[in-house]
């Protein structure tokens, strides 16, 4: 097939190219950006930036016709950030989804995949730990994570009418929180497994590191590799709308630290602080995406977060012995918490 991926030069994008290309097809990224760990795999890589239609466009019809088109692109990052470029994200995610479903339906795409958000749900629904799952129906009525989660349920809905207006075949996966190497570990864009692997790596034996409020705040994490499988499943699938593509694993932030500190035996000392926070409790309730697709993601936690520290570990190492200045890698303990 033809494929083009947006956002190719993030992290769930790069892992998207080299799953499809992997499978013998001819691969189109777009991105503003290069990724940032390693060469894309993508047959041929348009520099662009898809706030601007005529950009869009350059890569829309560079191969005629796309059989698949998976947008990823975004302005994204972890609770740090989308906590305070709102406005920001909101902006520059309406342009982009605007001129990618716009150009898919002009140049005649195939299926079009939209990477939407667990921000989506109602946050009324998010105040405990008894709540439990988030199912589908959940995300109304609406009340979606301020900024981020508002625009991500707004695409939801422009895709189910540029389907039902246009007859363009979309499908939308709901992501909760996904983690693994190649992805943003430092400088506020990392979310929060990459962000607490860092801090005990970096934190003496004995040391302390800091937590953004009490660290019983749940969340559940999906390894890469369960996240790029429950895509190509969801575009290729029948069933038409949100489907969430998470793991049901919770764990309370203090739960993450503890699981990062056993991967090398580090007792630290764990002070909390004020930061934001987002929602008390978010997990995924698989039982949609089991029943339509047959599928549940397999890579529990504690395999993905030891995949995930090791890679950052060398990273850090990299940055040292290269002399990037990690002395100012004192300053990344305080960065951000990352995307809860």
């Amino acid at each position: 097939m033809n494929v083009l991926v947006t956002g190719a030069g993030g992290f769930i994008g790069h892992h998207l190219v080299r799953r499809l290309k992997s499978e013998g097809h001819y691969v189109v990224g777009a991105d503003r950006k290069a990724p940032e760990y390693e060469p894309s795999a993508a047959d041929r890589f348009f520099n662009v930036d898809l706030r601007f239609k005529n950009q869009a466009e350059l890569a829309f019809q560079s191969v005629g016709k796309y059989d698949e088109v998976y947008m990823l692109a975004a302005n994204m990052g972890g609770m740090g950030f989308i906590e305070t470029h709102k406005a920001e994200i909101m902006y520059d995610n309406t342009l982009i989804s605007l001129n990618s479903l716009e150009c898919a339906k002009n140049f005649g795409s195939g299926r079009v995949f939209f990477a939407g958000s667990a921000c989506v749900y109602n946050t009324d629904l998010q105040t405990d730990h008894k709540s439990g799952g988030l199912s589908e129906e959940m995300a109304y009525p609406a009340r979606a994570e301020p900024g981020y989660g508002w625009e991500k349920l707004y695409t939801e809905m422009l895709c189910q009418h540029y389907r039902e207006d246009f007859g363009l075949e979309t499908r939308v996966a709901r992501l909760h929180n996904v983690y693994g190497e190649l992805g943003a570990w430092r400088d506020g864009r990392e979310k929060a497994p990459a962000a607490i692997c860092r801090k005990v790596i970096m934190a003496d034996r004995g040391g302390e590191v800091e937590i953004w409020g009490d660290g019983g705040q749940s969340r559940s994490f999906q390894y890469i590799t369960d996240c790029i499988e429950g895509i190509t499943r969801i575009i290729r699938g029948d069933y038409p709308h949100p489907l969430n593509l998470g793991s049901d694993q919770a764990v309370t932030i203090n739960e993450l630290f503890g699981l990062a500190m056993d991967i090398e035996k580090k007792q630290l000392t764990v002070s909390h602080i004020d930061g934001p926070l987002g929602v008390r409790s978010r997990n995924s309730d698989n039982s949609l995406i089991k029943k339509e697709l047959g599928w549940a993601p397999s890579v529990p936690l504690e395999r993905g977060l030891r995949n995930t520290y090791f890679w950052i570990k060398e990273q850090i190492e990299h940055c040292r012995s290269g002399g990037d200045i990690v002395d100012a890698a004192s300053t990344l303990l305080d960065t951000t918490e990352g995307a809860l």
